[in-house]
């Protein structure tokens, strides 16, 4: 089928939505799933005990939804940090085809999304979804140039991206103005001037204005009320579908855990932290399934980067928060991009599932293209592939050929079957070195083979300088050409 382009998608959808209300008396439910995609900010694979078996962090609700669904091993952000990954799960795009080539917004910072650009949230909300975000956007604010003015209404912001409603934090929460936003204006101004924090360990945040009725300990059990609310609200009208997008802002900096759980893991302050996430997924999932929703609900649960779990963690705690993958949050190893991912369906995903397929979060806007049954247009989602058949496990070929990765510091990683090729010496981001300058005669780049070096200790880039070539030059293709799924 020809893709279409922007307008005739979204009348295309239009029209679709209409067939489906038409159908609501006669059915009592939606015909479209509800869809809710809980993000954690710096979760890592080996967290999870579903994942790693030696987690020193019990997480009972991630547990129970892996066994009620299907948990990938070779999933990926886009990125090795937050801002990035964020714009592909909504664009369906390598964000280093944005302005942001290396690092991430700020709490100042405008908006990153392009004015047209189709989000995931407005393809669902022109097929009749209520789209609703809850947490931690950073992904800007405002119009630019220039720092965002918080006194003036937010847009571009998440209502001029697709979302009916929006309740959130402007950026991470070690970032300034510390405040809450509605849709798009300010809750609280930010006007009580804080001092910056970096002890003990994981509790930090930078100097600058916060809003006084707001406490960081506080901020992710008052976001989790906020998306219970809203599933609480959605369930009340049973004819419309509803995205949730819950946007968590932890376990990342500050590690500021309630009180009821602090010193319930062996992995510190992180540690505690990460099972108040679980806890705060679990009442959200607690919610979906009291109201009767679970069966027509798609839930995915994922991170949108490694773990910030650093060599000295590792020697004080019995916790290896990115398991054995190489690195941490922020590098162009995999610690740095592979992230764990459970998706519950009931009917369509089997419970106990595992997939070994190399997918992105990337693909979640194909996805959903695929899930309404419309194509995409040819100016959207350029990087995104439908991994549905995955979900159903019903594809016989990997859906995708490869991936592209980037760390904090703008150094790409490409990988094809078990072959990745890293642009760079060193990891990239936050692991020692960070960059390499290549000596006479030796490698530029680090080239593994995954399969037989899932640790990427054996650096093969001299031995196999045609895997080398080969991988650049598709790179290469797939920058200069706009985009890597098929057309």
């Amino acid at each position: 089928m020809k893709p279409l382009d922007r307008r005739q998608f979204c009348y295309s959808l239009g029209a679709a939505a209409l067939a489906t209300r038409a159908g609501l008396a006669a059915t009592g439910r939606s015909r479209k799933p509800n869809i809710v995609f809980i993000l954690c900010d710096d979760l890592g694979w080996g967290d999870i005990d579903a994942y790693n078996s030696h987690s020193a962090i019990p997480t009972p609700h991630a547990n129970a939804l892996a066994r009620q669904g299907m948990r990938f091993t070779d999933m990926h952000a886009s990125s090795a940090v937050c801002t990035p990954s964020r714009y592909s799960i909504l664009t369906g795009r390598y964000c280093w085809r944005s302005r942001l080539k290396q690092g991430v917004l700020e709490g100042y910072d405008p908006n990153l999304i392009e004015p047209g650009r189709l989000t995931v949230a407005a393809m669902l909300q022109s097929a009749g979804y209520y789209t609703a975000g809850v947490g931690k956007w950073h992904l800007g604010l405002g119009p630019g140039p220039g720092k965002t003015d918080y006194s003036q209404p937010l847009r571009p912001g998440p209502v001029t991206h697709g979302f009916d409603y929006f309740y959130g934090i402007p950026s991470s929460l070690d970032f300034p103005p510390y405040l809450f936003f509605e849709n798009d204006h300010v809750v609280e101004p930010a006007t009580e001037k804080i001092a910056g924090s970096s002890q003990p360990r994981g509790v930090y945040w930078r100097e600058g204005l916060k809003a006084p009725h707001l406490e960081f300990k506080n901020v992710l059990p008052h976001l989790t009320e906020k998306a219970v609310s809203l599933v609480e609200k959605c369930a009340a009208k049973p004819e419309q579908p509803f995205f949730l997008y819950f946007a968590m802002p932890s376990p990342h900096t500050p590690w500021v855990p309630l009180p009821e759980y602090i010193g319930k893991s062996r992995a510190g302050l992180y540690g505690d932290y990460v099972m108040e996430v679980d806890a705060m997924m679990g009442r959200v999932v607690d919610a979906l399934d009291k109201a009767g929703l679970a069966d027509d609900t798609l839930l995915i649960f994922t991170s949108d980067n490694g773990a910030d779990w650093k060599p000295e963690d590792i020697a004080r705690y019995p916790q290896r928060a990115n398991a054995w993958w190489r690195g941490e949050q922020a590098d162009g190893w995999e610690a740095g991009h592979r992230v764990p991912l459970i998706a519950r369906w009931p009917g369509v995903v089997r419970a106990n599932t595992v997939s070994n397929e190399m997918a992105s979060l990337t693909d979640f806007t194909a996805t959903v293209a695929a899930i309404l049954k419309q194509p995409l247009p040819r100016d959207a989602a350029e990087d995104s592939f439908n991994i549905l058949p995955a979900l159903k496990q019903t594809n016989t070929q990997p859906i995708r050929r490869d991936i592209i990765d980037h760390s904090i510091d703008g150094m790409f990683t490409i990988r094809e079957g078990s072959w990745k090729l890293e642009l760079g010496l060193g990891s990239g981001g936050f692991s020692a070195p960070a960059h390499v300058d290549p000596a006479p005669g030796g490698p530029k780049g680090q080239l593994y083979n995954l399969a037989d070096d899932p640790r990427e200790e054996n650096n093969v880039y001299l031995e196999h300088p045609e895997i080398v070539a080969h991988l650049t030059a598709l790179l290469e293709k797939y920058q200069q050409q706009g985009y890597s799924r098929p057309m």
